[in-house]
């Protein structure tokens, strides 16, 4: 199978950018850049070339690009991802950009929590730019939390980052100078519409947000006044047009603003208990 090939089976099933995503299949069977798969000098082994019609196959029956390969960058960083895990977003990003944004002195001792930590990737991001900083990820689902165990190795933190096989619920209150927290938002009844790779393939307890996508954003509610410290900050994000606000009134968290992503949708929600 050529790349023109692969190309063509993945456009047919309604891939995106099915020449590019095939050139890096294409580089991932064999082992090498996508920059070397360029020139039409590589000969492929029989072997390669039958690992790179599976990953096509695989592609083509539209099971997310990262779970193919096993990686994805999050803030210029590689995470291992795999089945079970939620891929991180570029939009999620926009939570470590607030962070940084607040605070200030990159050397201030933190200490961060990460609610349903996923793959890590908001945990490991954050302490790699606060390096007195200390963190713990809570994640229920055994296999997400295998992924961040093995991220959190692989970036040489498993000295500052604890992982947690547990809900929100059991993290120490009055602990923390930072939250993140990336809920499940999606309206139960708007998953099956959302692209084959989300709606298929993806943990569903990672999208679920209940009937009308805000169950995570009352747990919180009343969770988060109990974890931070006074003065603390929550980031969350939420999805396009979502209303969170109503929910935290009265709750003793003051909302300190709501930045939109790169694509200008309202996503990072700030929060500092009073």
């Amino acid at each position: 199978m050529t790349i023109a090939e692969a190309a063509r089976q993945l456009a047919a099933a309604g891939v995106e950018n099915a020449r590019t995503e095939a050139r890096l299949l294409y580089a991932h069977a064999l082992g090498v850049r996508r920059d070397d798969t360029l020139s039409g000098e590589l000969q492929p082994t029989a072997e390669q070339a039958a690992a790179f019609a599976v990953l096509v196959t695989r592609r083509a029956g539209r099971e997310p690009f990262a779970y193919i390969t096993g990686r994805k960058e999050f803030w210029s960083l590689d995470f291992l991802v795999g089945p079970g895990v939620l891929v991180p977003r570029p939009e999620t990003e926009t939570l470590i950009e607030e962070a940084l944004r607040v605070v200030a002195d990159r050397n201030t001792p933190l200490a961060i929590a990460d609610l349903g930590t996923g793959s890590g990737a908001l945990l490991i991001a954050a302490l790699k730019h606060f390096p007195r900083a200390a963190g713990l990820g809570l994640e229920s689902s055994a296999e997400a939390l295998a992924y961040a165990r093995r991220n959190v190795f692989t970036h040489g933190l498993s000295e500052r980052a604890k992982l947690r096989l547990d809900d929100w619920a059991s993290a120490p209150a009055d602990s923390f100078d930072l939250v993140f927290c990336n809920p499940p938002y999606i309206p139960s009844a708007a998953i099956a519409a959302l692209d084959p790779e989300v709606a298929c393939f993806e943990p569903r307890a990672a999208l679920d947000g209940g009937p009308d996508g805000l169950s995570a954003y009352r747990a919180l509610a009343v969770l988060l006044p109990k974890l931070l410290k006074k003065g603390g900050r929550a980031i969350l994000e939420i999805g396009a047009g979502q209303l969170v606000e109503p929910i935290f009134q009265g709750s003793g968290l003051r909302l300190a603003g709501i930045t939109p992503d790169l694509g200008g949708i309202p996503r990072a929600v700030m929060l500092e208990k009073v």
